[in-house]
């Protein structure tokens, strides 16, 4: 009994409590990191790992440990509030086009417009209007998702309404209110965590892709995308310089998959 239920949730709770571990080091970073992450010491710079600087140091010889998790607030933190405002900017409108469906094409055909760019360009083009900067970076990839999550909850309440006991509600008297908070969105919650759990990843991808482009997040600031970028012209003679901020994102985007996974596969047991 013991091993099926290790079986059935060990990837998921492995990606959840990785998670639960960068949010927490994040927090504590003051408390964890060795050194001050703008401090600069050019005696120092590009050194390998070492007892002294655990992730070596980089071109200007910053601690790369602490720079990593003074990052983690920004790259994390920044995808979490990312995904927060653009559910309460999503949730609303796809409930009302989705139960409402005739008036739900002017919607429609706005989320058409912006789900015919791909991503990474038209967030570099609103970035390019409002320009650099972490706010105006968050600012631009909630205007990029939300039609992404408009049309997926939706498609999932279009699907829910169809059901008899929607219908039942309605005769006994709910207010439409009523029926999406009671009977809807629990209902939705499952799989649109499924999908917000993999587009985690892709949100700090898209961040880190934007910092490194020089327009996101601007140095001296801690931010792993910044941390690729600074490290890109020394790849070849300390490939450790971007080697360490790499792999944490790789292994956040990591986590987010196996959450997303396990969550898809426990949805398709009820």
């Amino acid at each position: 009994m013991t091993h099926q239920f290790y079986n059935k949730y060990s990837r998921g709770m492995k990606g959840v409590s990785f998670l639960i571990v960068l949010l927490l080091v994040g927090l504590l970073a003051p408390l964890l990191a060795p050194h001050n992450p703008l401090d600069t010491n050019l005696t120092q710079r590009l050194h390998p790992p070492n007892s002294t600087y655990p992730f070596g140091t980089d071109h200007v010889g910053r601690c790369i440990l602490s720079r990593i998790l003074y990052g983690m607030r920004i790259s994390v933190g920044g995808a979490f509030l990312i995904m927060i405002s653009t559910l309460l900017i999503s949730l609303p409108i796809g409930l009302i086009a989705g139960y409402k469906s005739r008036k739900g094409t002017f919607f429609l055909r706005i989320m058409d417009g912006f789900l015919a760019v791909p991503d990474i360009v038209l967030t570099i083009a609103i970035v390019g209007v409002l320009g650099q900067g972490f706010i105006n970076m968050m600012i631009a990839v909630v205007i990029v998702r939300w039609a992404n999550y408009v049309r997926i909850v939706r498609s999932f309440v279009l699907n829910i309404c169809e059901e008899d006991y929607i219908k039942g509600a309605r005769m006994a008297g709910n207010t439409h209110f009523q029926v999406m908070v009671r009977y809807i969105i629990p209902f939705i919650f499952t799989p649109l965590a499924v999908f917000i759990s993999l587009d985690m990843g892709k949100i700090v991808l898209l961040m880190a892709g934007l910092s490194f482009l020089g327009l996101g997040v601007q140095p001296p600031t801690p931010e792993w995308g910044v941390m690729l970028h600074d490290g890109a012209s020394y790849f070849q003679s300390a490939p450790h310089v971007m080697l360490f901020p790499g792999l944490f994102v790789l292994l956040f985007v990591l986590a987010c998959q196996l959450i997303s996974e396990d969550l898809k596969k426990n949805s398709g047991e009820l």
